[in-house]
């Protein structure tokens, strides 16, 4: 996003092609690593500048298209009361998450080895996003490489989740997990989970809680 307010001029015209395109189908604009209130505000003024231009110019859009943020930052997530109030949908962005809370850079190799999803300040922040949204009836989802991992899946159910962005190659695991567990058992797994106090022993403990149900995802 910080790019984009940067070049306002491209960046109109993104938001005019895919308002145009709004007519034709579901459509919805979700703003990518916000870290301020301000950013979002200032790209919703942007959005609201070039629907007052299409419609002085008679040209059609979806006046109420929803718009989101992905949640990527642990900034974003410090404030996720406010952001709730200025969105219509949220996006929870793992890999990026977990690179911002923990210091690592996936892409080096040097600190590559401490990029852990499992760890209890990940799943810290991401517990507290989709609480908010729930609180405040918003929308949800996930993606990243965590959403598409079976191993979490019971946890991010316990948590609340209920919108998963997965590679198709993973859906039918992500399917077989949903379909073989019962919310009361994911919520009971997320509180142990969340109990824990490092990555090794929540990710033994969650892979454990999937071979009880799931054995043949568990190698």
């Amino acid at each position: 996003i910080r790019l984009s307010l940067r070049n306002l001029p491209l960046f109109r015209i993104q938001l005019r092609a895919i308002l145009r395109a709004s007519v034709l189908g579901q459509v919805r604009i979700m703003f990518p690593l916000v870290t301020t209130l301000q950013e979002l505000r200032q790209a919703k003024m942007v959005l609201a500048d070039v629907m007052e231009d299409l419609e002085e110019r008679g040209i059609e859009y979806n006046r109420n298209i929803p718009v989101g943020m992905m949640v990527e930052v642990p900034a974003a997530v410090m404030m996720i009361d406010h952001f709730v109030e200025e969105v219509d949908f949220l996006s929870i962005g793992t890999n990026d998450l977990i690179q911002y809370t923990l210091a690592v850079d996936r892409n080096n190799k040097d600190v590559v080895g401490l990029y852990n999803a499992s760890d209890p300040a990940v799943l810290k922040l991401i517990a507290t996003t989709i609480q908010a949204a729930n609180r405040k009836g918003i929308p949800v989802g996930m993606c990243g490489q965590m959403s598409g991992n079976p191993t979490y899946t019971m946890l991010f159910i316990g948590m609340g989740l209920r919108q998963f962005s997965v590679p198709p190659s993973a859906i039918p695991e992500i399917k077989k997990v949903c379909r073989s567990v019962a919310i009361e058992e994911c919520e009971a797994t997320a509180r142990h989970a969340m109990t824990k106090e490092n990555a090794r022993d929540i990710r033994n403990f969650l892979r454990g809680e999937l071979k009880k149900r799931v054995p043949e995802l568990v190698q």
